[in-house]
């Protein structure tokens, strides 16, 4: 892996960097995953066979240092993927994040303006509030859920089958993602749904099937994000059908920019 420290953070970030061409696709994975976990067989896929990407561990999860001093909000991690893209020295590159890291990815675009060709989020956060799991651990306080309520979610999670994802969370610095989950309830202002409708970057949301119906859906399209779907999957579509989600991520990033198509309102 590669070493990346960050200058906002002062501490190090870790991540896979698969040798290709073109544009640098980079990968921003979900609350308590890691992309190093979560998208090699993604990145490795014949659809994007060739393609250079980065998977890159957030602070606090994966291979990714956990300072304690660090707020670990979306803003924070997305000020530390704008430094590694100028640390990259890219000049330009396209965004995936799921999940959380959608928010992180969308924040990110708009920090970095044109450097961005397209982001492309998967069941993003897009409103305060966060998710089932987020606003589990977040309505807890930060010193019990790293006592004991990691190690009961991680149980939990194990129990009811979702085996990956324990497994990726107990390895998460537990500070780390409690702070998360904490900014995604809080959400930002302006919303991460409000940043993506102004991004001029090429923009799709990918949904899992099985997360279907979803009425997230017309909306996005009313106002010109193109919206895709990944077969036999659902909110984990890395796990699900990795070869599914590198296919929506190979469309997804040879579209043209919104301000290039019909209807866009960007």
């Amino acid at each position: 892996m590669k070493r990346f420290r960050s200058p906002s953070a002062a501490a190090p970030l870790f991540y896979h960097d698969l040798a290709g061409e073109g544009v640098p696709l980079i990968f921003l994975h979900g609350l308590g995953c890691a992309s190093s976990c979560d998208y090699p067989m993604v990145a490795a896929d014949p659809a994007l066979r060739g393609r250079r990407a980065i998977l890159l561990d957030l602070l606090g999860a994966g291979f990714s240092d956990r300072p304690l001093d660090f707020d670990y909000s979306v803003a924070a991690h997305a000020r530390t993927v704008i430094e590694l893209v100028h640390g990259l020295g890219a000049d330009v590159v396209d965004l995936y994040g799921h999940s959380m890291g959608g928010a992180i990815a969308i924040e990110a675009a708009r920090g970095l303006g044109d450097r961005v060709r397209a982001v492309v989020v998967s069941e993003p956060n897009l409103d305060p509030g966060g998710g089932s799991f987020s606003r589990k651990i977040a309505e807890q306080p930060e010193e019990d859920y790293v006592r004991a309520g990691r190690t009961m979610l991680v149980e939990a999670s194990r129990a009811a089958g979702n085996a990956v994802w324990a497994a990726s969370l107990a390895l998460s610095a537990p500070h780390a993602v409690h702070r998360a989950a904490r900014s995604l309830v809080a959400g930002s202002s302006p919303s991460w749904r409000e940043m993506l409708h102004g991004l001029t970057a090429a923009t799709t949301v990918l949904f899992g099937e099985a997360s279907l119906p979803d009425p997230d859906i017309d909306r996005l399209a009313r106002r010109g994000i193109r919206v895709d779907v990944v077969p036999a999957a659902g909110h984990s579509m890395a796990w699900d059908n990795p070869s599914g989600l590198a296919a929506a991520l190979q469309r997804a990033t040879e579209v043209a920019p919104r301000s290039d198509r019909p209807g866009s309102q960007g």
